[in-house]
């Protein structure tokens, strides 16, 4: 560039001798006696002259300003939000000042003078989560436990326990205090076939549900008796993996020994012990964990060169490293049991209208992502980084919106994507920022251990899953005439235009009855199977040997009275 030219507002024209200043390639200082006025732009590098921008008032003044039409309080404040946004000059540097530093840089110091560099460096209570019918009730988000203890004609309890046959066999035995839910157990299953009454009670942190009609199946458990069982080793697996990433965060300075060990371990343990993919056998459990391995460390790569890499680097503050991280990354890799208590399973709207407490949940999630996010902003802006980030971030809510808008596919936020989407994030070296990012870390090894990548973008039918409602068509139940022992239906012919050809009829939750277009007249007189006991009657539509939605339950009394639920013609 070439040097600050001086020009003329006298009009007297260009000087014939240049001063002393303009042959050291800068031209003469105006004064105030002066008819000249000097404007200059930043100097080139080979003046080697640093001058100050030109100002904001005389660059908005010129012909080419092309955003005069801008009012001036809106430029204004955008100048003033692109400067903050900028941070301080210089920027300042976020780093840990470890407390009792001596203390916490003991266990490195040892290794290092004692050893060689080179050595150196070398549940079983689940909830249902799509809605069960029980009688004239639907389950969901709770154990799926039906049954309880056995009351006898004056109404005392005894101290057996019977469960209806599709009961959650290991939750019932929690609920009957055969096992434990903490240290596991084996007992004695006895099969009793048809029962009716099933009676609800609250044991063990477990409320069954109560069934007062007759159902095919049912079981107990054998007291005194238990078969062999293996041992529980979930929890001193967990101790021996604690106690030794513990020891690896306090005596290991270099971050590319430190993640890469506690990421495998953790992977590992959540896969294998804490909480493993369903599978019948060691080995095809261990063949999956393997294979999900390898893409998850690839992209644990990715995270630590960006921000696990920045974080760590030059940190001696392994104390805290290790309660604020490691302790972090344990509490999101076990968030089956951390994290079991929020009443959240899948963010869908479905499912929050569903889960009690999930609004008010996830309103307090908002909440302290929003302050934790305001917290990580003021640091980025710090560091001079904010403008980076911000555009980093703006990235990822397009594709989210791009996502949020495709036909026929539903977003969904899994584990290991939230982490990859709040990692970046969390690269500052301060304290809160190694806690979160531990968390994050321990949510994404959770994610992909026990369920892999799973996609973002689901068919309505993958997000439903196999008993998730189907939104479809329910009969029409024309005509009801109940009796103290037999009730008849009938009912209006299938819409066949829509596919569908036949009825399906579940009593007391039982498919006890099918009838297709061609068998005969749409209507079907049942008995009642024991006499003075309640019976539930459902209906749905058929589409070849596949049920769609079954109607809202109809309760036929003891004593022959219709009460229909609001899909037959009647009130809940």
């Amino acid at each position: 560039m070439a040097p600050a030219k001086t020009t003329d507002i006298g009009g007297e024209g260009e000087r014939d001798a240049p001063s002393q200043w303009e042959r050291n390639g800068v031209p003469e200082p105006s004064t105030s006696a002066s008819s000249t006025l000097d404007v200059r732009s930043r100097a080139s590098s080979d003046s080697g002259h640093a001058y100050g921008p030109i100002p904001v008032w005389l660059q908005e003044s010129s012909k080419s300003f092309h955003w005069r039409w801008v009012p001036y309080q809106v430029r204004h404040f955008a100048r003033a939000t692109v400067s903050w946004t900028r941070g301080p000059d210089p920027p300042q540097i976020q780093k840990i000042t470890p407390f009792f530093p001596s203390v916490q840089e003991a266990p490195v110091r040892l290794i290092t003078k004692y050893f060689p560099q080179k050595i150196h460096k070398a549940g079983l209570s689940v909830h249902v989560t799509t809605p069960h019918a029980v009688g004239a009730q639907d389950i969901n988000y709770r154990p799926f436990v039906i049954g309880g203890p056995v009351e006898d004609e004056i109404g005392h309890s005894s101290s057996e326990y019977v469960y209806r046959g599709d009961s959650f066999v290991c939750q019932a035995a929690i609920h009957a205090g055969v096992v434990s839910n903490q240290k596991g157990g084996c007992g004695v299953v006895k099969l009793l076939g048809s029962y009716s009454n099933f009676t609800s009670t609250k044991r063990n942190g477990i409320q069954s549900i109560p069934f007062d009609a007759p159902f095919p199946k049912s079981f107990t458990f054998v007291s005194g008796l238990s078969s062999s069982c293996i041992k529980d080793l979930r929890w001193p697996l967990l101790a021996v993996t604690v106690i030794f990433t513990t020891i690896l965060s306090l005596c290991t300075a270099s971050p590319s020994v430190f993640f890469p060990t506690v990421f495998t371990m953790l992977f590992f343990h959540v896969g294998l012990v804490s909480d493993p993919p369903t599978n019948t056998d060691y080995a095809s459990l261990s063949s999956l964990i393997i294979g999900r391995f390898l893409p998850a460390a690839f992209v644990a790569a990715v995270f630590y060169r960006y921000s696990v890499k920045p974080q760590q680097q030059d940190l001696n503050a392994y104390v805290e490293r290790t309660i604020l991280w490691l302790g972090g990354a344990w509490i999101g890799s076990l968030n089956n049991y951390t994290f079991d208590f929020i009443p959240i399973q899948r963010l869908t709207p479905s499912d929050l209208r569903a889960q009690p407490g999930a609004p008010l949940a996830l309103s307090i999630i908002v909440i302290s992502l929003l302050a934790i996010a305001i917290g990580q902003v003021w640091y980025l802006r710090l560091e001079g980084r904010l403008p980076k980030y911000l555009a980093i971030y703006g990235i990822f809510v397009t594709f989210l919106i791009v996502c949020v808008i495709i036909p026929t596919l539903n977003l969904r936020i899994h584990h290991y994507f939230l982490a990859l989407l709040l990692l970046p994030g969390t690269r500052l070296q301060t304290r809160p920022s190694l806690l979160y990012q531990g968390i994050l870390v321990g949510l994404f090894i959770n994610g992909t251990a026990r369920w892999g990548f799973d996609s973002i973008l689901q068919t309505t039918n993958e997000l439903r899953g196999p008993d998730g409602p189907l939104h479809s068509a329910l009969p029409n139940i024309t005509s009801i005439v109940p009796a103290v022992s037999t009730i008849t239906f009938k009912w209006a012919m299938p819409p066949l235009a829509q596919g569908y050809d036949g009825i399906s009829t579940l009593v007391n939750d039982v498919e006890r009855w099918r009838w297709y277009i061609g068998e005969g007249q749409p209507i079907k007189t049942f008995e009642r199977q024991e006499e003075g006991l309640v019976e539930y009657f459902r209906f749905a539509l058929m589409r070849g040997s596949g049920a769609a939605d079954f109607t809202k339950a109809g309760v036929w009394e003891g004593d022959g009275v219709w009460r229909g639920g609001r899909d037959l013609g009647g009130e809940e």
